[in-house]
């Protein structure tokens, strides 16, 4: 039992991308065809997160030339280079498998929005960490023109 934990361990990828249900993501997945491999982007809304650990899989949705098409994807497979969140979703569900009988913008998930003031105290904190950088090389920069001198 604990050797099947141990190969479980190594194979799971050690940076999981942060994404969750309802957000609209480019998974980016290595393809081979042959002796060439490329990496192919697919577009579209997470519908479900399944499974735990090195089985956890996450299904894909996505609307093309008019036919709703999903794909399901396993997180810690090889072959899925990075996910990257295109728009954060604003969902009340676990599963969003109701979306398959919507059409236009009845499909549509509302975006989560950060709130101003979140924005503007990261933002804030973000500026004063630049400026007590900046105050301490200048002090520094002081310290050695006068030891210099």
């Amino acid at each position: 039992m604990k050797e099947i934990r141990a190969i479980e361990a190594s194979q799971m990828k050690t940076e999981v991308d942060n994404f969750k249900i309802g957000d609209t993501v480019k998974v980016h997945f290595k393809i081979v065809e042959g002796k060439t491999e490329r990496i192919q982007i697919y577009e579209g809304v997470v519908i479900a997160i399944k499974n735990s650990k090195v089985g956890k899989t996450f299904m894909v949705r996505k609307i093309s030339y008019g036919v709703g098409v999903e794909r399901v994807f396993p997180l810690h497979s090889p072959r899925v280079v990075k996910v990257e969140v295109v728009r954060p979703g604003k969902v009340r569900r676990a599963k969003l498998y109701y979306i398959r009988d919507k059409i236009g913008k009845g499909a549509k998930i509302k975006e989560l929005i950060v709130s101003r003031k979140a924005k503007a105290s990261a933002n804030t904190a973000n500026v004063q960490v630049t400026k007590s950088k900046e105050q301490l090389e200048e002090q520094e920069a002081d310290l050695d023109q006068e030891s210099s001198q």
